[in-house]
């Protein structure tokens, strides 16, 4: 991660400087919003990067002396067969269309990428009888 943090840390100082010369050269904000936000973007990804290595310590792909080994094993849990993730892509979709055609879309848009979302973070919670 340490790696990672230096990237982005060069990212986020690419982006400042070439937003104070934008800013110093043109009088549109348009322009120099979207570079303040991009650099703000790869800061916060940067931060992020460095707070896990200081705690966690370096990764396997960070040493050079470490094994194929040391990363092998599970990944992580995939639901196998989900119906949430479709309707979270459908209601997403509806909430663009909504945008352009409609606040009564966009609501009932809204609605399916809730249930779809809802689906999602509370499908294999146990629950406790």
């Amino acid at each position: 991660m340490k790696t990672e943090a230096w990237l982005f840390a060069g990212v986020a100082g690419f982006f400042l400087v070439t937003d104070a010369v934008y800013a110093g050269l043109t009088v549109e904000p348009a322009g120099t919003a979207a570079l303040t936000v991009s650099f703000l973007m790869a800061s916060v990804i940067s931060f992020f990067c460095g707070v896990n290595h200081r705690r966690r310590g370096p990764r396997p792909e960070d040493r050079k002396d470490a094994l194929v080994a040391e990363r092998a094993g599970r990944l992580d849990f995939f639901p196998p067969h989900s119906p949430y993730p479709v309707l979270t892509a459908a209601g997403i979709a509806l909430v663009a269309l909504g945008v352009v055609y409609g606040l009564w879309l966009f609501l009932t848009a809204a609605g399916v990428l809730l249930a779809g979302v809802l689906g999602l973070v509370f499908q294999f919670v146990q629950r406790a009888e």
